[in-house]
C-alpha cells in the first residue's frame, strides 16, 4: 500500500512539474505542425522528393561517420556544409519559386487586403467568352487543328505575352480558329487570353522538365504543363494528331475531355476566380465590374 501511495505521489509530482500549456502554445504547435505538413506535401508532390531522399542519405552517412569516428569523412562533411546549403537552394530553385508563387496567389491573410483581388475579379472570363472558347475548341477538334490557348488568372503572364504578336481583340470562335489554321502566320505558338480579350498570339511557353510526363504527349502538351508550373493559369490544348481536347490546371492534365465537360470545368474555374471569402466581411476592395460573371 505504501508503494502504491509513493507511486501516486511521484505521478502527482510529475504532473505538477509539467509546464502549463496555454492557448498560445496550442496555436504555436498547430501552426508549426501545419507548416511541416505543407512542406512535406510539397516535397512529396515534386521532383524535390527524389533530391530530398539523396540529402537524407548524405546526412545519414555523416552521422555514421561521426559515431564511428571516420575523421576524414566527417571533416569533408563539416567543411562543405555551408556550400551544400547554397547548392540545395540552387538545385531546388524551380520548386522554391513555384512554392512561393503558389503562396502568393492563395487566399491568405495578405490577400485579404490586396488590391489584386479587384484585378482578379476583372480578369474572370464571362460566360460569353467561355462559350466562344468552347465552340472554337469543338470545331478545331473536329478538323484536328492543333491549338494552345492560355487563360490568365491571378499570376500575370506579361513576359510570355511579349514573346508573341499583340492582338488585343474580342474573343471570337472564328478568330481563334483562323489564328490556329494550318500554314497561317499565327498558328505556331500559344494564344494568351486575359481581361476577356485575346492579348497575344504565337507566344512561346516554357516546356516542362518533368520526367514523368508521358512520351506520347507532344510539345504543345509539355508547354501547357510547363506554363502551369510557373503560374495559376488554365490551358486548353487541341491535339493535331488525334483532335483530342485536353485541359491543364496546376500541373494536372485532363486528357480527351468532351465539349460539355470542358465548359463545366471552365465555369468551375471561373467561380474560383470570382469568389472571395472576405467580401462579406467588408474587406473586399473591388467594385462590381464585369457583372456578367458566373452566377
Amino acid at each position: 500500500m505504501e508503494n502504491f501511495n509513493e507511486l501516486l505521489l511521484q505521478i502527482r509530482g510529475i504532473i505538477i512539474e509539467m509546464p502549463r500549456i496555454t492557448p498560445i502554445d496550442v496555436i504555436d504547435i498547430t501552426v508549426v505542425s501545419f507548416l511541416i505538413y505543407k512542406v512535406m506535401i510539397w516535397i512529396k508532390t515534386t521532383r524535390a522528393w527524389t533530391l530530398f531522399k539523396g540529402i537524407l542519405i548524405i546526412f545519414s552517412m555523416a552521422i555514421v561517420s561521426y559515431f564511428l569516428q571516420l575523421n576524414t569523412v566527417w571533416w569533408i562533411f563539416t567543411n562543405t556544409i555551408s556550400v551544400g546549403i547554397m547548392a540545395i537552394i540552387v538545385v531546388f530553385q524551380p520548386e522554391l519559386r513555384r512554392a512561393l508563387e503558389k503562396l502568393g496567389t492563395s487566399y491568405s491573410v495578405v490577400n485579404m487586403f490586396s488590391v489584386e483581388n479587384e484585378e482578379s475579379q476583372h480578369n474572370a472570363l464571362t460566360i460569353e467568352v467561355v462559350d466562344e472558347i468552347v465552340d472554337a475548341a469543338k470545331q478545331m477538334s473536329q478538323k484536328k487543328t492543333g491549338a494552345l490557348i492560355v487563360l490568365e488568372e491571378k499570376v500575370k503572364l506579361g513576359e510570355y505575352e511579349e514573346t508573341g504578336i499583340p492582338i488585343d481583340s474580342k474573343v471570337k470562335s472564328e478568330l481563334l480558329i483562323n489564328i490556329f489554321e494550318k500554314n497561317t502566320p499565327l498558328h505556331d505558338g500559344a494564344v494568351i487570353i486575359k481581361n476577356n480579350r485575346i492579348s497575344s498570339a504565337t507566344c512561346y511557353l516554357p516546356l516542362s522538365t518533368d520526367d514523368n510526363i508521358s512520351k506520347k504527349l507532344g510539345t504543345r502538351h509539355r508547354a501547357a504543363i510547363g506554363i502551369t508550373e510557373v503560374s495559376d493559369c488554365v490551358v486548353i490544348i487541341i491535339s493535331e494528331e488525334t483532335g483530342a481536347i485536353s485541359l491543364v490546371k496546376d500541373n494536372e492534365m485532363t486528357y480527351d475531355i468532351k465539349r460539355e465537360n470542358l465548359r463545366n470545368q471552365l465555369i468551375n474555374e471561373l467561380k474560383k476566380v470570382s469568389f472571395n471569402p472576405f467580401r462579406k466581411f467588408g474587406l473586399w476592395r473591388g467594385k462590381k465590374k464585369n457583372e456578367k460573371k458566373v452566377d
